[in-house]
């Protein structure tokens, strides 16, 4: 079969279209049938080596997809047939990929393909970051930096689905648009965001903040919680690692709280499932939908992928492994 494959790490543009021989299942491990394969960060980190896990070269690259179930373990609770999404880490663009039983989720009836391959990763650390690490609680403030980019939009909607006003930091009124379309209550540019989020609070600040984005816009985050606020640590899309002066939050009690789904979920086989169980119904009446930015034959994967590069993303960009 046709995969993308990383052999070298420079970037994107050195992705190659190559024939592999189909993935087998191994004990505990399900064969899906992909029908689209969403493009994510650390797509665009493995394709330089600078992700945290580093396979072995030449390696398929893809770490979400959705497609339909060809083979499943005894006691998975999947079957041959079932529509899934699932988190693959690699390998997900091509036709056919294996992914751990306890990694694969029911998609709901009238869930396309695209939006299911769209929905593991952001949404899940939506979940993660929002409602277990940040500790939402209905009418309660939240404002999202880089709020046009997969997370961002996720989170959105992930606070909106629980009640929360949103404020949204993007960098272009393009990108505004796009964040109020996902729902945020407000869009506002990153250039003036604290002075804009205190004027929206009457002063008082928000309740949290969701940054995975870090730079030099950390400080001002702080600046922006209310009494008790949480800033939540999601990552550093903009390169540079911040610090933080501890005194800063003892002026109003505020907290840096790190966010890493990832590793939380390493830790926990069953955590994945039981955080799908929670978002089904809102995945299922289209409250937790990503917007399809962009989609791409298989052999275009590397313009997929450098859109993410290119900081040109606002939504979901999905490659289609059977076009």
């Amino acid at each position: 079969m046709r995969a993308v494959q990383v052999s070298k790490l420079e970037g994107p543009e050195a992705l190659e279209v190559v024939e592999i021989d189909e993935p087998v299942a191994g004990p505990g491990q399900v064969l899906i049938d992909v029908e689209s394969a969403g493009v994510v960060f650390p797509d665009l980190l493995l394709t330089r080596g600078e992700y945290q896990m580093r396979p072995e070269l030449p390696f398929t690259l893809g770490s979400e997809v959705a497609g339909t179930v060809r083979t499943a373990p005894d006691g998975s609770g999947l079957a041959p047939g079932d529509r899934v999404a699932a988190m693959c880490v690699v390998g997900g663009f091509a036709p056919s990929v294996v992914a751990p039983a306890s990694q694969v989720f029911p998609l709901p009836d009238g869930v396309s393909a695209d939006v299911g391959a769209g929905l593991p990763m952001n949404y899940l650390t939506a979940h993660f970051v929002l409602g277990l690490r940040g500790r939402l609680a209905d009418g309660e403030t939240v404002l999202v930096h880089g709020a046009a980019g997969g997370v961002g939009i996720a989170c959105i909607q992930f606070a909106k689905a629980r009640g929360a006003t949103v404020i949204a930091v993007v960098s272009t009124e393009g990108k505004a648009e796009v964040a109020r379309a996902a729902g945020a209550d407000h869009a506002v540019l990153v250039d003036g965001f604290k002075d804009a989020a205190l004027e929206i609070t009457g002063k008082a600040g928000v309740d949290i903040v969701v940054d995975p984005v870090g730079g030099d816009r950390f400080t001002d985050s702080l600046r922006s919680l209310r009494r008790g606020g949480r800033l939540l640590v999601v990552g550093f899309t903009a390169g540079d690692i911040p610090t933080v002066k501890v005194n800063r939050l003892l002026l109003r009690n505020t907290e840096v709280v790190g966010a890493a789904w990832g590793e939380w979920a390493m830790g926990d086989p069953d955590f994945m499932r039981a955080q799908w169980a929670e978002l089904t119904d809102d995945i299922a009446s289209g409250l937790l939908a990503p917007p399809i930015s962009a989609t791409y034959p298989l052999a275009q994967a590397s313009a997929a992928v450098g859109e993410l590069a290119e900081r040109r993303v606002t939504g979901k960009v999905v490659v289609r492994p059977r076009e």
